[in-house]
């Protein structure tokens, strides 16, 4: 009896052992199944070539299939909204940027979705914009145009393609008390061409809109608004360097998931990533579409989101922008 007892006893372990082996190796083997991840702009766009960069090395870094799903109009709400809709399990990533995240959040007062909704999964990439100007100008660097616009107050003009762009140069305009009026265009191509028509003497554009015109000769490069030096322009100085210490704007790109995703999750794709931008390979293709690859720590860049959300509501609203959906 006292036999039977203990084998009825040691099955009932081994039962239960076998019966949740298969729930821990489960969570183990993320990703099990295919991965989605949702690119809030059209095919094409430089975002979403650097997501299926991505997906690709991911899909074969994970053996499972990571597919972009482009969810593009409507000013990335609709992406960003498709992929807040999504089980918080992992299988489902959004690829968000600096505009269908902190802009977007200033911009919109009705916004369906809030950055709050989302846990920062890991940065991509980081994209500079710059101060360009036509090369007939005398203008060669920031200072030059400070002295011209101090000098003429309210006469220059500058274009730009998108609200970020028009927001930054608000924000330059500020840091250097000037007056300088904004044109605003539908697309930076159409900015870019102007400029080098010689229709419009200034602007401030993106690195990838503007790169192949500034190597041709057609525009050139007088200040970059990031933190740092571009590797794709290193001969040009920030604004930072050229008198305005602690200036930085620029565009942004990474990874996120819904609020509630499990930690270990969270993890290992933010390590898998990370070690994915590491390679030079992948650092070359990213750069050719006019960006550069982001290798701050999952940790710095929540950091960087919540100072971005906090200087571009600032700038909204000193702007008095606002826009409807």
């Amino acid at each position: 009896m006292k036999i039977s007892c203990c084998l009825q006893v040691a099955f009932c372990c081994i039962s239960a052992a076998l019966v949740s082996t298969p729930v821990h190796a489960q969570d183990n083997t993320y990703p099990s199944r295919s991965v989605r991840m949702v690119v809030p702009f059209p095919a094409g766009q430089a975002t979403d070539i650097n997501a299926r960069l991505l997906a690709d090395r991911l899909s074969k870094l994970w053996g499972q299939a990571v597919y972009v799903d482009n969810r593009g109009g409507g000013a990335g709400i609709p992406g960003m909204m498709a992929g807040l809709a999504a089980a918080a399990d992992g299988y489902t990533i959004t690829f968000g940027s600096s505009s269908t995240t902190v802009v977007n959040a200033g911009l919109y007062p009705d916004l369906p979705y809030s950055l709050d909704d989302f846990t920062p999964l890991a940065p991509v990439f980081s994209q500079g914009w710059l101060v360009l100007a036509h090369p007939d100008t005398p203008y060669k660097n920031w200072g030059d145009v400070v002295d011209a616009a101090q000098k003429d107050p309210g006469k220059l003009e500058w274009g730009h393609g998108a609200t970020a762009l028009q927001l930054a140069s608000n924000l330059l305009k500020k840091s250097a008390d000037i007056d300088i009026l904004s044109v605003n265009y539908k697309g930076s191509a159409a900015t870019i061409n102007d400029l080098a028509g010689g229709h419009i003497k200034l602007a401030v554009e993106t690195i990838a809109a503007s790169l192949p015109q500034i190597e041709a000769g057609r525009i050139k490069a007088i200040a970059n608004l990031s933190d740092k030096r571009s590797v794709l322009l290193p001969e040009v100085p920030t604004i930072a360097e050229q008198g305005y210490p602690g200036f930085h704007a620029n565009g942004w790109g990474g990874l996120f998931v819904p609020k509630g995703t499990p930690t270990e999750i969270i993890t290992k794709i933010s390590h898998d990533v990370h070690q994915i931008l590491l390679d030079p390979e992948i650092q070359k293709s990213i750069a050719a579409q006019g960006s550069e690859a982001d290798l701050r720590s999952r940790e710095e860049w929540t950091t960087f989101i919540d100072q971005e959300k906090e200087k571009w509501a600032s700038a909204i609203k000193e702007a008095g922008i606002q826009a409807s959906q």
